[in-house]
C-alpha cells in the first residue's frame, strides 16, 4: 500500500503530465455532462431570490441573487453550447471550472455590495457553493484542472475575506450572519483546501486506474480495451470532418524464432526494444496499440501515400536497430511487416480498416516480409 507521502509525491508526477487520450475523451463525456448539471441548477438557483423575497429577506439580497442566477444561467448556456460541439475546445474544462469558482466569488461579493458585508463571508449557502464547483472538477479527469479551480477558490474566499475586513469601519456583525471571526475564515480556508486535496486524489486515482485497464503491461502501450473503446470515436470523427485517418497493423517478423532460440525473457527484452525503437519516431497524434503477441496498431492521420513513407521509415529505423541479448551474445536484427489501410478511401468504420490491413499485411508477409503494403497487388 501507497504511504501518504508516496500518494503526493505520485500527485506532483502527475501535475507535470497531460492527461492521455482515453482520460481526454472520458473528460469531455465529464464536462458535458457538467454543463447539463449547471444549466439544470442555474434554473433552480432562479427560485431562490423570489423565495428570499417571498420570506421577508432583504430586498437587496433577493435582487443580486437574481442577477447572479440569470448570469450563471445564461452563461451555462453558452458553456453548454460549447460542450456539445464535437471538436470542443481543449481550454473549455479549465476555463469553466474556473468559471464556476469565480461564480461563486462574485455572488459573494454582490450580497456583500447590495446587502450586509458579513453575508460576504457568512452565507453558507452561498459559500458551499465553492466546495460543489472542486468536486464537480472530478467529472474531468484532468487533475490539473481539480488543482487550479481548488486553488482558485482558497485564493479568492481569501481575497474576500481581506477586501471585506480592510473596507469595513464599522464592526463586522449582522443580525441575520452573526459576527465574522477570524478562526471561521481560516477554517473555511482549510476546509477548501482539504477537499481540493480530496478531490485531486479522486482524480489520480481514477486516472491510474482508467490507465492500467487501457495499458498493455509490458511494453506500456494502449491494449486492445483502447483500440475497441477510442479508436472507433476517432475514426468517425475523421470520416465526419472529411480528414484521412490511416490505420497501420504490424506484426514483427518470425519473432516466435527469438522466443524459441532465447528463451521467453529475452523476447520480452526484444519486444521492448522494438516498442521503443518505434515509439521514438512517433508522435502524440499517432498512437500505438498493442493488439497480440507481437502485433501492433499504429494510428496516422496522413493521406495514404504520406502514411506509406511514414511506416517505411519505421521499417528501417528497425532494422537498423539490432536487438542484443545479452553481453556476448550476437545482436539479433528485428524487423517487421505491414499492411495499411485508409479512412475514408478503405472503409469507414474500425471493423473495416482492420480487415483491409490484415488483408495488406498478409500480402506483405506472402512477399517476403520486412516491408509495408500500401495498396492490393503491389
Amino acid at each position: 500500500m501507497s504511504t501518504l507521502r508516496e500518494t503526493l509525491d505520485d500527485l506532483g508526477s502527475a501535475l507535470r503530465e497531460r492527461p492521455d487520450d482515453l482520460l481526454l475523451e472520458i473528460g469531455a463525456g465529464g464536462e458535458l455532462l457538467v454543463a447539463r448539471l449547471r444549466v439544470f441548477v442555474a434554473s433552480l438557483l432562479m427560485l431562490l431570490p423570489g423565495l428570499n423575497w417571498l420570506g421577508g429577506g432583504n430586498p437587496n439580497e433577493s435582487l443580486a441573487g437574481l442577477a447572479g442566477a440569470l448570469g450563471v444561467l445564461l452563461l451555462s448556456m453558452a458553456w453548454l453550447r460549447l460542450a456539445l460541439r464535437s471538436r470542443r475546445p481543449a481550454w473549455l474544462p479549465m476555463f469553466s471550472s474556473c468559471f464556476d469558482v469565480s461564480l461563486v466569488s462574485a455572488v459573494l461579493a454582490l450580497l456583500g455590495l447590495w446587502g450586509s458585508p458579513v453575508a460576504t463571508l457568512n452565507s453558507t449557502v452561498v459559500w458551499s457553493c465553492y466546495l460543489l464547483a472542486i468536486f464537480a472538477t472530478a467529472m474531468r479527469h484532468d487533475l490539473r484542472v481539480t488543482v487550479v479551480a481548488g486553488s482558485l477558490a482558497v485564493l479568492q474566499s481569501a481575497l474576500l475575506w481581506l477586501a471585506v475586513v480592510s473596507l469595513s469601519s464599522e464592526p463586522l456583525v449582522s443580525a441575520e450572519y452573526g459576527s465574522v471571526s477570524a478562526a471561521t475564515q481560516l477554517q473555511r480556508l482549510v476546509l477548501l483546501a482539504v477537499a481540493t486535496l480530496v478531490a485531486a486524489v479522486i482524480v489520480f486515482r481514477s486516472q491510474r486506474l482508467t490507465q492500467w485497464s487501457s495499458t498493455d503491461g509490458l511494453t506500456g502501450l494502449h491494449n486492445r480495451s483502447f483500440l475497441n473503446a477510442q479508436v472507433p470515436t476517432k475514426v468517425e470523427a475523421a470520416r465526419r470532418e472529411g480528414r484521412t485517418l490511416c490505420l497501420a497493423l504490424v506484426d514483427l517478423d518470425n519473432f516466435r524464432h527469438i522466443n524459441a532460440e532465447l528463451g521467453h525473457l529475452a523476447g520480452d527484452r526484444a519486444l521492448r526494444h522494438a516498442v521503443a525503437v518505434i515509439r521514438r519516431e512517433l508522435g502524440r497524434e499517432e498512437p500505438m496499440i498493442r493488439v497480440g503477441g507481437e502485433e501492433f496498431v499504429l494510428l496516422l492521420p496522413l493521406p495514404i501515400g504520406a502514411a506509406w513513407e511514414r511506416m517505411e521509415v519505421l521499417r528501417r529505423k528497425l532494422e537498423a536497430a539490432p536487438f542484443l541479448p545479452e553481453p556476448g551474445v550476437e545482436p539479433r536484427r528485428l524487423t517487421l511487416s505491414a499492411g495499411l489501410a485508409c479512412c475514408p478511401q478503405d472503409a469507414n468504420d474500425l471493423s473495416g480498416l482492420m480487415k483491409r490491413a490484415d488483408e495488406r499485411l498478409r500480402a506483405a508477409k506472402a512477399a517476403g516480409r520486412n516491408r509495408v503494403m500500401a495498396r492490393d497487388g503491389e
